[in-house]
């Protein structure tokens, strides 16, 4: 059963998992059975960790060597154009031939890369060897005047080396696509900082400034074919390798966020990081340049990428596997409880245990978030993320409370209520799920998920140790058993539900002439008296609020 088509970035759910396992006192679920170190305390007496290793079933889809590469070996030899390619290309030699220039048109990086793969792409970067971008947007809008044709807006990027943009870039449309306009350049970089000095260059220049000979391509408009300056990017596209144009500690020293664009690429197309590259990467001048010289924002800006990417479990164990993963994901350093010794090792287990049980349901655009730390000050996200994450890990720990309820194995109580309420079996787990859901609202799926993850199964260990499958289908039936309670209790959108009162009507039933914390614990009281039945009205709630008031003032 596929989960419904709800809008969550595969942030929350990793960053969810990544912060289960941060610290000793988070529960594990068995399913994450990785090495038993010092200290820790599993709160599920269920799960007994095994020896070193990961546990038989578990398997982390990115291996640091001999990665099979799921694209290596079909990419062309030549770019298909489209229809709108080859309007868009036509119409930029025509403007050429109007005005009798000898610039060489060349698109760039991305697009020549993912054509060659076969991927569409409507991504275009076009190359200038003897003038900029918005020079060049000129001539097209004069051209299209001489044409009698509608000539079009020109939107000028300007530099903003903070933002990685080193030089000025034209932007326009043309027949209903936006080109990106900008000369080829060549850049020098001084060593304590990774925004360099920026320099009209040659197309072979521009080649190896690159960070991965895969995006070192370009596609020659004027000659109709592929240009490799650095005599190996079609090569190592087609052989599924990531290498870099230059010596790659070079590469990374003049600018470390490269390392983080290695590794995403690396996932994003299954291809094997080449030994040299991998030995720089790990590297400690590398990884003390990273840190130093990289915002926090802009490593953030990559993992996002990582993240809303295919294999973002494979993204996190190259991470890893490179040493890098406290430089991303630095922890404060006095934070309580103390982190786990190989907390790394148990975050990619769970990353890859959530990743599992997501493509059991036929989702890959799930999120899950990290700590709040991490999120503010490691990855500098929205303080909004970090707020969600609290939610969310909250909110999973009482729906584990509510599984058994929910699933009809046991009756869960309602809680420590102020009042107690005369409901049905039914109507007590109706009103805990409905507070819940109206706390987190449409990401309650994220927070069911996380749970279903921590929540302890009975099963036969043997049986597991064979077929991890055993155990990811019966967390997947949980997973949907809960759901399906939840749909039929009416609570899928609660949290869009009007109350039957409002804040006035309350007052006057209390005769109250200003709001107050009395207005605000009867709100609370009569939400949960509406949620234990749909089909209760108006006019029932406050004739029930009249009773209970009566009853209350004559206790004194």
């Amino acid at each position: 059963m596929a989960l419904p088509p709800y809008s969550l970035n595969m942030k929350v759910v990793l960053n969810a998992t990544i912060k289960l396992q941060f610290f000793a006192s988070t529960s594990l679920s068995p399913i994450f059975r990785l090495h038993s170190f010092p200290a820790t305390q599993f709160r599920h007496s269920s799960f007994k960790p095994n020896i070193l290793g990961f546990h038989k079933g578990f398997s982390c889809r990115a291996t640091m060597a001999g990665s099979s590469s799921s694209l290596s070996g079909q990419a062309k030899d030549e770019i298909s154009l489209t229809d709108k390619e080859n309007q868009i290309f036509e119409r930029l030699l025509q403007v050429l031939c109007h005005f009798n220039l000898q610039t060489q048109l060349r698109v760039a990086g991305g697009w020549v890369r993912d054509k060659l793969l076969g991927k569409d792409s409507s991504d275009i970067d076009i190359a200038l060897d003897d003038m900029m971008g918005k020079e060049f947007c000129e001539k097209v809008n004069e051209y299209l005047s001489f044409a009698g044709e509608e000539i079009q807006g020109i939107a000028v990027i300007q530099c903003n080396p903070d933002q990685s943009k080193h030089l000025e870039t034209a932007r326009m449309k043309l027949f209903g696509e936006w080109i990106d306009f900008v000369n080829l350049r060549s850049e020098t970089y001084n060593k304590n900082s990774r925004i360099p000095t920026m320099e009209f260059g040659s197309a072979e220049q521009d080649a190896y400034r690159r960070d991965l000979t895969i995006n070192s391509l370009f596609y020659n408009i004027n000659k109709k074919s592929v240009e490799d300056f650095t005599g190996r990017g079609l090569s190592d596209l087609r052989s599924g390798k990531i290498v870099t144009p230059l010596p790659p500690k070079e590469t990374f020293l003049d600018d470390p966020l490269r390392v983080l664009r290695a590794i995403r690429f690396g996932a994003r197309f299954c291809f094997e990081m080449d030994e040299e590259l991998k030995e720089a990467a790990a590297s400690d001048e590398v990884r003390v340049a990273l840190a130093d010289k990289i915002s926090r924002e802009r490593i953030g800006d990559e993992i996002d990428l990582m993240i809303f990417g295919k294999h973002p479990v494979q993204a996190m164990t190259y991470i890893r596997s490179l040493q890098l993963f406290c430089v991303v994901f630095p922890l404060p350093s006095n934070s309580e409880p103390a982190a786990l010794e190989g907390c790394d090792r148990l975050c990619i287990a769970s990353v890859d245990a959530a990743w599992n049980l997501l493509e059991l349901f036929g989702c890959t655009a799930f999120t899950i978030p990290v700590a709040n730390y991490i999120f503010l000050n490691s990855l500098k996200l929205k303080v909004n993320d970090s707020k969600m994450v609290i939610s969310l890990h909250n909110a999973s720990e009482s729906f584990i409370s509510l599984i058994p309820s929910l699933t009809e194995i046991k009756t869960a109580e309602a809680g420590n209520r102020r009042e107690k309420f005369d409901v049905t079996v039914t109507s007590k787990p109706r009103i805990c799920a409905g507070l819940l859901l109206r706390e987190i609202k449409s990401f309650w799926r994220v927070a069911l998920l996380i749970s279903t993850l921590s929540y302890p199964i009975d099963f036969d260990r043997a049986e597991v140790s064979e077929d991890k499958q055993l155990e990811l289908g019966l967390r997947r039936n949980l997973f949907t058993t809960v759901e399906s309670a939840i749909v039929r209790l009416g609570l899928e959108n609660v949290w869009e539900m009007k109350p039957l009162v409002n804040g006035r009507e309350i007052m006057t039933i209390l005769q109250l002439k200003t709001g107050g914390p009395q207005v605000s614990e009867w709100q609370q009281k009569s939400l949960e008296w509406q949620l234990a039945d749909p089909n209760r009205t108006s006019q029932q709630c406050l004739d029930w609020m009249r009773e209970s008031h009566s009853k209350r003032s004559k206790l004194g």
